[in-house]
């Protein structure tokens, strides 16, 4: 018997949604049809996806968000079924039923309360990077999401590249953690697309250095814990494209212990959007060394490159998203991380849905980035702005009776800031 799909609910219309970016360099090379609805929509050919519903905060969008999916997705690819409910009024949500599945992907700021009020009403929950700001409203919905008994989890696509899940595999065998260091950079015309929140709401760090910060907690939190972290940040261009103050580059260095007193290790995080356009549109590479041996991993250079007429010369992905259709019209992407990961998420949703796993099961297979396994993600995260607004200085990251991360504060101070005032404060 064919099992019923399932229905999602994708909150925020833009560029990984749907493509869709008011700019005049528009979605970015990686994406230039969006990610999220196009994988729904090849999702729903298959089987596995049945209604789809779209919510933004502005409706007057919405008909040149239907335009672009259609123009990106609906001519460029055969045998796909654009049929999609819009949504810019505020009962999106109570159209849905508790099993359902809800992707989020809109500014940072937002996450919280959206990712709170899909949970509470039962719904299956992936959110963008990060999946909020602070500790404190982490912790908040993950106790919301067990209470629901529902998934929630992170968006962190770069769990299900070959070549990282590899080396999380490899990274394991390499004995206690010794060092890591990672860099990822996106160029300048990004700053146009996230002008409205840039520095303001979020910076390069929570967008970009996410990403890593959770491939090494991924590595190597099963034996290791983040204990202190500083930061420091070059400025100067992104402030004069977003008309406020707004760090160009961060970079963050943290200092991790073994879970079993056995050791010490150290990680530098870079993140940029002010690098010049190139071959790639993200620079990005990661070095682990464990004490035992060691690996490194080029994800901008996979030895795949082009170069036309038109376009120039490029690196190529396909290993991310195919958007290129096959000799008979369709989409032929569904091999591409980037679409993997969305597919894996609603497949566990439908599993949970229909009892055939527990959310136990789930977390111990460790693809998806649940709630509960990323809280030192958001420690890091939470204490290199801290350490950024108080000049640099060293912050602690606190744990609670448990061994989770409860807090951060300055080091050699006697208050933790649970709530992320300080960033609050340097983003309004």
């Amino acid at each position: 018997m064919a099992r019923r799909p399932v229905d999602v609910l994708m909150v925020g219309a833009g560029e990984y949604t749907a493509g869709f970016v008011q700019t005049a360099h528009g979605a970015a090379a990686d994406k230039p049809a969006g990610v999220v609805a196009l994988t729904c929509f090849d999702l729903r050919r298959s089987g596995l996806v049945g209604r789809m519903v779209l919510s933004d905060r502005c409706g007057t969008r919405m008909p040149a968000v239907r335009a672009t999916m259609d123009a990106k997705i609906g001519k460029a690819y055969k045998g796909l079924d654009l049929t999609i409910e819009c949504f810019p009024a505020d009962d999106a949500l109570a159209t849905m039923s508790p099993g359902d599945a809800a992707i989020i992907f809109t500014p940072d700021d937002t996450h919280f309360a959206i990712a709170s009020a899909c949970v509470r009403a039962g719904l299956h929950t992936l959110v963008a990077k990060p999946l909020v700001r602070t500790l404190e409203h982490h912790r908040q919905l993950v106790e919301e999401a067990e209470a629901a008994g529902v998934m929630l989890a992170v968006e962190y696509h770069k769990r299900f590249d070959p070549i990282y899940s590899d080396a999380r595999n490899r990274a394991r065998g390499l004995g206690p953690f010794s060092y890591f260091y990672s860099y990822m950079a996106q160029p300048k015309v990004q700053l146009e697309t996230f002008r409205g929140w840039a520095g303001r709401s979020s910076d390069i760090n929570y967008y970009l250095n996410s990403h890593h910060i959770d491939i090494h907690n991924w590595f190597a939190g099963h034996a290791a814990r983040p204990v202190l972290v500083s930061a420091l940040a070059a400025a100067g261009v992104a402030e004069g494209v977003v008309g406020r103050p707004c760090e160009d580059t961060i970079t963050l260095s943290a200092r991790w212990e073994a879970r079993d007193g056995g050791g010490v290790g150290t990680a530098v995080y870079t993140a940029s959007w002010i690098a010049p356009k190139g071959e790639c549109h993200t620079r990005q590479h990661l070095h682990y060394m464990g004490q035992r041996g060691e690996l490194h991993a080029d994800q901008a250079h996979r030895g795949y490159n082009t170069a036309t007429d038109d376009a120039g010369y490029a690196a190529l992905n396909p290993l991310y998203m195919r958007y290129v259709p096959d000799a008979a019209g369709r989409f032929a992407g569904q091999t591409g991380y980037g679409y993997i990961s969305i597919a894996k998420f609603i497949d566990a949703a439908r599993d949970l849905r229909d009892g055939e796993v527990s959310l136990e099961a789930v977390r111990q297979e460790g693809q998806l980035a649940l709630a509960q396994d990323t809280l030192a993600v958001t420690a890091i995260l939470q204490a290199g702005r801290l350490s950024l607004d108080s000049g640099g200085a060293a912050v602690e990251i606190l744990y609670d009776a448990a061994g989770a991360p409860s807090g951060v504060r300055v080091a050699g101070t006697g208050e933790a800031e649970a709530a992320g005032a300080g960033a609050a404060a340097a983003q309004t």
